[in-house]
């Protein structure tokens, strides 16, 4: 009898110690759609400050530094209204309303979403060489091309480091999240799920 008492206390220790602190869907989703908040001040943040300094090069500066800024301001519009829209849906996200494979499944879009526009960052930023290499063959619209080139390789690089680093944190959050047990009550149906960790 005195066996059996220990036994079952080491294994109730044992199960109890992992299963503290374990995060629901919930809180994993919140975690995500935080972190992608955070992202997109970083994102908006930064197209406002291009916007500014674009007005304003756009207005001050002639010739090359004059297109440069003019693209700078056109492009972090987009940027701006990314961040924005974005924030918005996040912001109103219901999350008691979404089932738990929803909720994965919206992060791993999330995810998806990061490594395309991580292969579109190179683009631009190839189309920014292209044009900085057209302005020295076409004397007319050297200016603008060259200008325009540069602007592309700027904003090209940052979306670049962005994406890559969004991505490399929404990824270890997932992974995280799937080493673990998770243990909870869905519609009074208990579920114990367990991750392997490799």
């Amino acid at each position: 009898m005195k066996a059996i008492t220990i036994t079952s206390a080491v294994l109730f220790i044992l199960l109890w110690i992992p299963l503290t602190g374990q995060v629901t869907y919930q809180q994993f989703y919140g975690r995500s759609l935080n972190t992608a908040n955070t992202g997109m001040y970083v994102l908006g943040s930064w197209a406002i400050v291009n916007m500014a300094t674009g007005i304003y090069g756009w207005a001050r500066f002639e010739g090359e530094k004059k297109y440069f800024n003019q693209m700078n301001f056109f492009w972090n519009t987009v940027n701006l209204s990314i961040a924005g829209f974005a924030l918005y849906n996040n912001y109103n996200t219901d999350l008691s309303t979404m089932e738990a494979g929803d909720m994965m499944q919206k992060h791993m879009n999330l995810e998806k979403i990061l490594l395309i526009n991580s292969g579109l960052d190179l683009g631009y930023i190839g189309t920014g060489f292209l044009l900085k290499h057209f302005s020295a063959k076409n004397e007319k619209r050297k200016d603008m091309l060259a200008g325009y080139g540069n602007s592309l390789i700027i904003q090209g690089g940052f979306l670049l480091v962005f994406d890559a680093v969004m991505y490399g944190i929404l990824r270890s959050q997932r992974l995280d999240f799937l080493n673990y047990a998770v243990m909870g009550f869905s519609s009074g149906n208990f579920i114990l799920s367990l991750g392997i960790k490799f």
